[in-house]
């Protein structure tokens, strides 16, 4: 298994990850955020398959580069079930105050509890895990096998997911980390959409998680 963290420059920026089987080249892209050049160009250069991009919530900062790459790859990209919406409505997915307004209509659905797997390598796999708070569609791709979660604006390292914007919600967003994340093995790798990668033994002493 290889994980690479990509840093993408947009209004800000955000990470996006490929999750990749080494044997076979084949894999996924989570949260294409921004700049599709750059990171068709790293599949290139690695000779990569990808086979879908996931999408850990619908924001614009994570979604920039969804479009090109899915009319460029021919790949289908999924969010989770009620992130459909987001991807449709700019004033959801917040491109509406940015300039640009992002709308997106082809996505495919994701549920609580469903498998995404690598095709060639169905060992690798990711359980979708909802876990709303930060936005109603905010999802953790989570690999057991190999301990580690992709965890998007949910929780950082040292901090936790804004919930002022559009439907935000700080206490569904306490009861996910508290219930969905925090219950993970403590050795579990979180790979977050803006800070470096922590661990949920590191999280324990979160400042921002003190009271939940």
């Amino acid at each position: 298994m290889l994980i690479k963290q990509v840093p993408l420059s947009g209004v800000i920026t955000t990470n996006g990850y490929f999750y990749i089987d080494e044997q076979s080249r084949h894999g996924l892209l989570i949260d294409a955020a921004a700049e599709p050049e750059v990171l068709a160009q790293i599949i290139k250069e690695n000779d990569w398959v990808i086979e879908k991009i996931l999408l850990t919530h619908g924001h614009f900062d994570h979604i920039g580069a969804v479009a090109q790459l899915h009319r460029q790859l021919g790949v289908p990209y999924y969010i989770y079930e009620v992130g459909k919406e987001m991807l449709r409505r700019p004033e959801f997915n917040l491109s509406a105050f940015m300039g640009d307004e992002i709308v997106l209509d082809g996505a495919q659905s994701l549920a609580d509890g469903e498998v995404v797997a690598i095709e060639t390598q169905p060992k690798m796999a990711l359980k979708v895990i909802h876990v709303p708070g930060h936005t109603p569609d905010s999802a953790v791709f989570y690999d057991a096998d190999n301990k580690v979660a992709f965890v998007g604006d949910t929780i950082f390292k040292g901090s936790v997911g804004a919930t002022h914007f559009p439907l935000g919600d700080e206490a569904a967003l306490k009861r996910s980390i508290k219930e969905k994340i925090m219950s993970l093995p403590e050795d579990t790798i979180l790979y977050s959409g803006h800070s470096e990668p922590t661990t949920v033994a590191n999280e324990r002493d979160n400042p921002f998680l003190i009271s939940v």
